[in-house]
């Protein structure tokens, strides 16, 4: 699940608890956790709700000053919506808490290594670790599309496999673009 910059701050300070959803069925789990991009939630209700029955308290909880800009904030579309509830957690994101860990001792280096060797096995297309890794080493911050253009691969696989090697902890997204992590640097600076 996303959760769109407008309502990471709100998180971050506990006055946001709640998100409208259209989903044809649920991509949340009650008691999952989830991470926002400034720290983590757990999900704490997932209820398939009608327009008639929101609240003026649950447009609040979400950020807004109506039920009406509640739902205009809301996609048309196919799909039930679904009124989540969720309350921030004061642990860290476990993925960021990887990316900063530069200490990469023969064991977790081994264990990138084999783990790199799978995803580039598994690939439809050969090779692509080393290849993306490199690439966003020497060109940090600029677009996927730009990126996946200049070695030839379609955005959408491209922003994947980068999904790939961030849970790994070896990149990080920003506002535009990516660049390696403090560990993805240690790990090539080491190879």
């Amino acid at each position: 699940m996303r959760f769109e910059q407008r309502l990471r701050d709100g998180i971050a300070d506990g006055t946001i608890t709640a998100a409208l959803r259209r989903w044809r069925r649920p991509q949340v789990v009650v008691g999952g956790h989830y991470r926002t991009g400034q720290g983590m939630v757990e999900m704490l209700a997932v209820e398939p709700v009608s327009p008639s029955k929101l609240r003026a308290a649950d447009a609040r909880a979400a950020g807004f000053p109506t039920i009406a800009a509640l739902l205009a904030d809301v996609p048309d579309g196919e799909g039930r919506l679904y009124l989540l509830r969720f309350r921030r957690l004061d642990t860290p994101d476990p993925r960021s808490v990887l990316a900063a860990d530069a200490d990469l001792d023969d064991s977790a280096r081994a264990a990138l290594d084999a783990r790199l060797a799978r995803l580039d096995k598994a690939s439809p297309r050969g090779p692509w670790t080393g290849v993306t890794l490199g690439l966003i080493r020497d060109h940090p911050g600029v677009r996927a599309p730009d990126l996946a253009a200049s070695i030839g691969r379609d955005t959408l696989s491209f922003k994947i496999d980068v999904r790939k090697l961030k849970a790994l902890g070896l990149t990080e997204s920003l506002p535009v673009g990516y660049r390696l992590s403090p560990r993805g640097r240690a790990y090539l600076e080491a190879s």
